[in-house]
């Protein structure tokens, strides 16, 4: 919402100035999806999470064995071992929650480092179509930040597929 509105801002206190004004839109989703390089990471996130599930499944079974061994030991055991297995079982399961959060954190962090040189090459085609086009402003088309384009409106989506080769 905030961007619509300093959009908003931006156009209309720039209106005296709308005839030397170009804007263009680009759809940045649309050019990241073309991108070859988003086969690869995709592939290599996959693979990460695969590893994380591979691992926190391992968790998952020595944490339902234990328990499954304590619900049918229970009876039999003494207070002092009772509460120690409890204990053992309750660590796993705190292990495991702290994992699955590593986990995550990991991963956002991995998608970021794998994502940002694709970003970067997207910014600077966009920079070199707008220098040479000679656009004022180039933004990005969201869905939820245009009420209205205009046909007249510019859409260099193109122009910067085919600076990025695609």
């Amino acid at each position: 919402m905030k961007k619509l509105i300093v959009l908003l801002f931006m156009i209309v206190s720039l209106g005296m100035y709308a005839q030397d004004l170009k804007i263009a839109h680009v759809n940045i989703q649309e050019i990241f999806m073309a991108m070859p390089e988003m086969a690869s990471i995709e592939k290599k996130i996959a693979d990460l999470n695969e590893e994380y599930t591979k691992e926190l499944k391992i968790m998952e079974d020595e944490y339902t064995k234990k328990y499954s061994d304590f619900v049918a030991q229970q009876d039999s055991l003494t207070e002092n071992i009772k509460l120690r297995r409890m204990q053992e079982i309750e660590e796993i399961r705190t292990r495991m929650e702290n994992f699955v959060s590593v986990a995550r954190e990991d991963t956002q962090k991995k998608q970021q480092e794998f994502y940002q040189p694709v970003r970067d090459k997207i910014i600077n085609a966009i920079k070199a179509v707008g220098d040479e086009k000679g656009y004022t402003y180039v933004v990005s088309m969201e869905p939820s930040l245009f009420l209205y384009t205009g046909n007249n409106a510019i859409d260099a989506t193109s122009l910067v597929k085919a600076k990025l080769g695609l």
